[in-house]
């Protein structure tokens, strides 16, 4: 054999012991590579602003991406009274809540306010001065409190602009003045006020109310979402809310909601519970919501839970300025409150200009 032919012994070992240390690299290479991976994966954890040449990963590293599942599932969190409870979770309570004090709810009321509550609603008819023609939308109005005191002062309206149109025209004869006043077919001179309330039972209370005191032209009764109503854009003239509002899980969106439905120039009104500006007041008034309202609550209406639950959402709702706040981030301008008993309750008022 020619030495071309010939395979030299120290130039074969050789060769065999190069293979042997190229595939050992090649095995050993998957394990360093997933080694360096994963050393680098973790340094870009610790320093999120750490890039990596050729690794791509997909732990967030910037505000914009994925929130961390700690945040989200505190961002779906909110406050049922003083419990933390799920958004979803809140919504059935609450609803559970007036389901359960319906029946006894105005009474409930007369009881708690010792039937102040009734001067605060008669001072938000009288700030709102509605004129003949006013379409009024009255949310979270299930037994028809505003609603009621709403077309009795229209009516009362439209009658004295009626005596006044009257006693302009001294020449007509007393015949022809009864037949104007009999040819009266409409005594609120076009007004009108939707009450939208989410409970069937408290709207099932206000229907029955309405029969009995004899309330039936001029309203209507709408189940609906204070955070998403079922009505059209610019619509109403006024909107109003009273003690309904610190019950929604999400304030913002019903508030942008009333703004959406308000005609150009329409106005807001809120009243709601609020916080006490006088020390002494403030403490008389702990003392008689925790120990004397849920024990009224549990004789009364036979449920001590949902008036413990009421008393605390009052403390757990934001304060007039930061309810002011929230009221002009939604839209409103010239937006304004007035503390009535010492705070104990205030009415807020916006418009959508």
């Amino acid at each position: 054999m020619s030495p071309a032919g010939r395979r030299h012994p120290s130039n074969e070992a050789t060769r065999r012991a190069v293979w042997r240390r190229s595939l050992d690299c090649k095995m050993a290479a998957p394990r360093s590579w997933a080694l360096w991976s994963f050393c680098c994966c973790r340094l870009s954890r610790v320093m999120p602003g750490c890039r990596i040449p050729g690794l791509r990963s997909s732990w967030p590293r910037s505000p914009l991406g994925a929130r961390p599942l700690s945040q989200e599932k505190r961002a779906t969190e909110t406050h049922f009274g003083f419990e933390t409870v799920s958004e979803e979770e809140k919504g059935g309570k609450v609803y559970q809540v007036f389901e359960s004090v319906a029946k006894k709810y105005d009474v409930m009321n007369d009881m708690m306010s010792l039937g102040i509550h009734r001067l605060w609603k008669d001072l938000l008819l009288w700030k709102m001065h509605p004129f003949p023609g006013t379409q009024l939308l009255d949310v979270a109005g299930g037994t028809g409190d505003i609603a009621f005191r709403f077309l009795n002062y229209v009516q009362a309206q439209h009658q004295r602009k009626q005596k006044r149109q009257l006693r302009a025209q001294q020449n007509l004869s007393w015949e022809e003045i009864a037949k104007k006043y009999q040819n009266e077919e409409d005594s609120l001179g076009g007004s009108h006020v939707m009450i939208c309330d989410i409970n069937r039972e408290m709207l099932k209370i206000g229907r029955r109310k309405a029969c009995a005191q004899g309330y039936k032209a001029g309203l209507d009764w709408v189940l609906g979402d204070a955070e998403e109503l079922p009505f059209d854009d610019d619509k109403f003239d006024v909107y109003t809310i009273a003690f309904g509002i610190r019950n929604v899980t999400h304030i913002d969106r019903a508030l942008q909601e009333a703004h959406r439905v308000l005609k150009p120039g329409g106005r807001f009104l809120c009243l709601e519970f609020s916080q006490v500006n006088n020390p002494l007041v403030s403490r008389l008034y702990d003392v008689y919501s925790f120990q004397v309202i849920p024990v009224l609550g549990e004789v009364i209406a036979g449920d001590w839970k949902s008036y413990q639950y009421l008393v605390e959402s009052i403390r757990q709702f934001p304060s007039q300025e930061e309810f002011k706040e929230m009221i002009e981030d939604a839209g409103f301008q010239k937006v304004t409150y007035e503390n009535l008993t010492s705070g104990i309750v205030a009415i807020h008022s916006g418009f959508k200009l």
